[in-house]
């Protein structure tokens, strides 16, 4: 198997069809991917999606929402909610 990403990583694949979250849960999900200190590397695909190939060697699929949005918009909605994941479990309220 090739790998993609650099060693060691944690791949994520961005996919409608991937595990979707509320923010307390992906604070959740969040929290314990940094109790492995391991990099996360989160692979958001172009106008035609990611490879079925790509998304085989990732750790985990995620979903940002079953609606199909611009990849440079996707960008933007992953960077808010890690910033309101992190706020979550700082306890800052951010996140209401």
């Amino acid at each position: 198997m090739m790998l993609l990403w650099p060693d060691p990583s944690y791949p994520i694949a961005l996919s409608e069809e991937g595990k979707s979250f509320t923010s307390a849960s992906f604070a959740e999900w969040l929290a314990k991917r940094r109790i492995q200190r391991v990099p996360l590397v989160i692979t958001v695909g172009g106008a035609y999606g990611l490879a079925p190939k790509l998304k085989q060697e990732c750790r985990e699929i995620l979903s940002l929402s079953p609606l199909t949005f611009p990849h440079r918009l996707c960008y933007h909605i992953l960077l808010e909610q890690l910033y309101r994941a992190c706020t979550i479990l700082e306890n800052h309220p951010y996140h209401k």
